[in-house]
């Protein structure tokens, strides 16, 4: 840098393009304040670039934090007129973010700038401000950090219409912390301080309500869960930092009324869903995509570490109790849980406590009670099949033997789980739409396995008696009809030509 373009950049001159500014605000001159205002934007995003285009250069780094120091002090001062205030308020918060990735110290200064446009300036123009400021810089995450603070801080000074702005801001923080998060690598310790900061608008907006407001309140914990499964998708899982924002989120569920035992079974999903959302508000969920996920592993980290469970004050034993109690129930979880599965960002130490869990709720002998007439296998079947197809995800694609070997019991203790009736619906389902000859090997196996199982039945009981409880007490649940020759052929020759895709060993999968 020339010695006359570093004279430009100096603190001293910052100086005039603030006096500039204020010069043509208070005249009134819309058009030379926009010039003026535009200036200063170019002038401190040129002192930025230069810092952060060089790390190593020490002068830069200290031009920048005293030309940013310039700037606070402008606001700070008793002779700044509220009006040029405002006008900078438009644009400053997004430039001297830019300043947070130069150095600690001027993170801390640019956090204190945008604190005093949030305290000086219209709480719901600085909601706007922040929200337009932040999704334009959605994948500097460097740079969003003071972003984040602000609205966090903003939410204190909004006294009416509470729930209508957070609803308002939760979709671009979920945005920021939504790309950052599937972006980011191991060791990354940035976002961990972007996340502190994101869960701190939780704590402020429930601070300032009280939690009080049903909506609020539902909003909040649907935040929370999409927070939860960002933070396992961005964090490395056995970090204490990743434990220590899992057990504050957890923290909140007893203020936001949710359960573990709705998270796992999807009611308090559904419950906070239909408050948020409201009528025709479908499209705003599509920024909540993860909370079905975040559910789920609210749970799994209750299951992974006792402090979370009492963070959240669960008693995740009885959680686990009901749910082998409880057939229905225990269907919901499965359907829960698939959500994880099939989450390809997530570690796979995740979606192994994940099957611990679900082998866990599956570890006794459960009645079926095929004989309730009124029980309606029908509506949980799609669930069940979807959650299948995710467990043989993990059993095609887990790097680890013992893994995809547990993933395979878990597999058949919810197929077991099934009535007879559906069993081999699914299973016919399963191998016509699976891919893996390995798999399609596994599945025709169980087949097989389940035939098996039902002609030593037949023979033990005897062929009249079995038909008479058949048609008396649980119809149509033996496995063997008609269709399974169907099946037999339709693996045989499959209806696209060609040769059974079959492996030569079916056990491939587990060695």
């Amino acid at each position: 840098m020339s010695e006359d373009s570093a004279d430009d950049h100096r603190p001293s001159s910052v100086q005039q393009f603030l006096n500039s500014c204020s010069k043509w605000i208070e005249a009134g001159d819309s058009h030379q304040s926009e010039n003026s205002v535009s200036e200063l934007v170019k002038f401190l995003e040129t002192v930025a670039d230069a810092a952060l285009s060089d790390p190593d250069n020490v002068d830069a780094k200290n031009n920048a934090l005293e030309v940013l120091s310039e700037i606070y002090g402008y606001l700070c001062s008793p002779s700044s007129n509220q009006e040029v205030i405002d006008a900078l308020s438009y644009e400053l918060p997004k430039t001297v973010s830019k300043f947070a990735g130069v150095s600690d110290r001027c993170l801390d200064i640019a956090d204190s700038v945008i604190d005093r446009f949030v305290a000086t300036c219209s709480p719901r123009d600085m909601l706007s401000i922040l929200c337009e400021a932040l999704s334009k810089t959605i994948k500097a995450s460097a740079y969003v950090a003071p972003l984040l603070s602000g609205l966090s801080k903003v939410i204190l000074y909004i006294q009416r219409r509470h729930f209508e702005q957070v609803k308002v801001a939760v979709p671009v923080i979920v945005s920021v912390l939504k790309v950052i998060s599937l972006e980011s690598e191991d060791g990354d310790t940035e976002i961990e301080g972007l996340f502190d900061r994101a869960i701190v608008m939780t704590f402020r907006s429930v601070q300032q309500e009280g939690i009080v407001n049903e909506k609020l309140r539902a909003l909040l914990g649907l935040y929370v869960l999409q927070s939860m499964a960002l933070v396992s998708v961005g964090i490395s899982y056995k970090t204490s930092s990743c434990h220590h924002l899992v057990s504050q989120l957890s923290s909140f569920f007893p203020y936001c009324n949710i359960s573990y035992y709705g998270l796992i079974t999807g009611s308090d999903v559904d419950k906070m869903t239909n408050i948020v959302r409201g009528e025709d508000e479908d499209d705003y969920m599509s920024c909540l995509s993860y909370v079905k996920h975040g559910a789920s592993l609210s749970v799994i980290w209750g299951h992974i570490l006792d402090g979370v469970a009492q963070a959240a004050k669960e008693d995740l034993t009885a959680v686990k109790d009901e749910l082998r109690s409880d057939q229905t129930k225990r269907w919901q979880a499965v359907g829960m849980l698939k959500h994880i599965y099939s989450f390809v960002n997530l570690p796979w130490d995740l979606k192994k406590q994940a099957i611990d869990f679900l082998l866990c709720i599956t570890d006794r002998n459960i009645s079926q009670n095929c004989d309730d007439e009124h029980m309606d296998f029908s509506s949980y079947i799609p669930s069940l099949f979807a959650a299948l197809q995710a467990i043989e995800m993990v059993i095609i694609y887990a790097p680890d033997t013992m893994l995809r070997k547990h993933a395979f019991d878990a597999f058949k203790r919810v197929l077991a789980d099934i009535p007879t009736s559906q069993r081999f619906d699914i299973l016919k389902a399963l191998i016509t739409n699976c891919d893996s000859s390995s798999m399609i090997a596994i599945l025709i196996d169980l087949v097989k396995g389940e035939m098996h199982m039902e002609s030593c039945k037949r023979i033990s009981m005897g062929n009249t008696e079995v038909q008479q409880t058949g048609n008396k007490e649980c119809p149509n649940t033996f496995f063997w009809n008609a269709t399974v020759l169907e099946l037999v052929e339709l693996i045989l020759r499959p209806p696209k030509g060609g040769p059974p895709s079959l492996p030569e060993h079916g056990d491939a999968l587990f060695s």
